[in-house]
């Protein structure tokens, strides 16, 4: 996620953090490199502007000038103001009696039906009782696809076909849902160009009839200054209350999801950050721009490692690793439940200072290595997980062709294991267990 952005953005900080103490001449030649860095990255040119000059103005003064760690200031500034531009966090409006209805709006290919499952997951997940409707008539497929997708996720659907006017079908939905006591009424409608004022017309008809509490555009991050422009036009028409950006673990510029709000003064809700159904963020201003930054996002991390992974196995495997007991079987547990998270290089990137690893680590790759560890440890008998000492060539040999890997490869899971009981042990015995035990509630 912004990768070409957070590279640049960190050499320039690193640039500044070797001049020790800072003139005048070095922040301004810093703040132009961030311009550039900015504009590259497809930030709307008039945010950019602002952006600099509220830095500049504190950055140039005895805050930065007389602090023993001017570099730290400057990025602690830069900080703040990224928060400021990307806005407060907005959550969904649910206030008031139920159902509650959300209007998905957007150009076609902005991925709004995916988005409407994601939602729709999301809100069960908190409560909710959501009814979908499909109301996009008009791309083919797109109502089976919708249907799908509720069957997938187990998520009611209303459907009324291709040949009643989407309006109608919205209306009827939300007197299906107040009768069948649904609590969010979710409707993807089609995607539409800004400029066809036919099409933009019967979005406002929809609003009409059924009075959404919300009104989403689902916008392409993808697309940069084009988003931008699509949400002021939208939002002109039809009154927007939020924005879900959608693909933005594809952008490596990140321009649009820090423009859109300074330019549209519609907040952001959430990002799209994957193809699965669970793919779907809240939007935190300040964990959004630690990570441009390369600072890393622990909360998001915590928070997505408590909604998928086991706490009490987790409680139970971190206990086995400060004493160094657990073996290969609690190993292959742990990398089952790593794999609920996402790709490695998704996760290095909220880990402090980890930015720049997970740039070198390909998604693709890491996957087939977690496959072929998980291949080797599952060809061996459960006595063998337990026990890989009694592991010899004769059975090395037969773990490799029940795998489908090599010996040598096996020899090295069985080199990096014991390497890493052994280091898991000292830091045990080093730190002591109750400290280290904290680290995994």
């Amino acid at each position: 996620m912004f990768e070409s952005l957070t590279e640049r953005l960190q050499g320039i900080f690193d640039k500044l953090a070797r001049r020790g103490k800072l003139t005048e001449d070095d922040v301004n030649a810093g703040l132009r490199e961030v311009r550039l860095a900015l504009l590259e990255a497809d930030v709307n040119y008039k945010v950019v502007k602002d952006f600099i000059a509220r830095v500049k103005e504190r950055a140039v003064g005895a805050e930065v000038m007389r602090s023993l760690t001017p570099a730290q200031q400057v990025i602690k500034i830069v900080h703040e103001e990224l928060i400021a531009t990307l806005g407060e966090p907005s959550k969904v409006d649910l206030s008031g009696p139920p159902p509650h209805v959300i209007m998905l709006v957007g150009l076609q290919g902005s991925g709004k039906t995916t988005t409407a499952a994601k939602l729709a997951l999301r809100l069960r997940k908190s409560g909710q009782r959501p009814l979908l409707v499909a109301a996009d008539t008009y791309r083919p497929a797109a109502v089976t696809q919708l249907e799908v997708l509720g069957r997938q996720l187990d998520i009611p659907v209303h459907s009324e076909g291709v040949k009643v006017p989407p309006p109608t079908i919205c209306a009827n939905a939300l007197e299906h849902a107040a009768a069948a006591a649904y609590s969010v009424v979710i409707m993807d409608t089609a995607g539409r160009l800004h400029i066809d004022d036919e099409m933009m017309s019967e979005l406002e008809k929809i609003k009409q009839l059924t009075r959404p509490q919300e009104v989403l555009l689902v916008a392409d991050a993808m697309t940069g200054q084009d988003a931008v422009r699509v949400a002021s036009d939208f939002h002109q028409r039809v009154g927007l209350t939020g924005l879900i950006l959608t693909k933005v673990d594809g952008d490596a510029r990140g321009g649009a999801a820090i423009s859109i709000r300074a330019v549209t003064g519609v907040p952001i809700k959430f990002l799209g950050v994957g193809e699965k159904t669970d793919a779907l963020e809240p939007f935190h201003p300040d964990r959004l721009a630690s990570r441009i930054l390369g600072m890393g996002d622990v909360l998001s991390l915590i928070e997505k490692a408590q909604a998928e992974m086991d706490q009490a196995q987790t409680m139970a495997m971190g206990q086995k690793l400060l004493t160094g007991e657990f073996n290969l079987e609690d190993f292959l547990a742990q990398l089952q439940q790593m794999k609920k998270l996402g790709p490695l290089s998704q996760l290095l990137e909220m880990i402090p200072g980890f930015a720049n690893i997970s740039k070198e680590i390909s998604p693709e790759l890491t996957d087939k290595q977690m496959k072929r560890v998980e291949a080797i440890i599952s060809s061996m008998t459960r006595e063998e997980r337990l026990n890989p000492r009694i592991i010899n060539a004769s059975r090395k040999r037969r773990i490799a062709r029940g795998s489908g890997t090599t010996v040598q490869e096996v020899n090295a899971l069985l080199s990096q294991f014991r390497q890493m009981q052994r280091m898991m042990k000292r830091l045990g015995q080093r730190r002591g267990m109750s400290g280290l035990m904290s680290l995994f509630r």
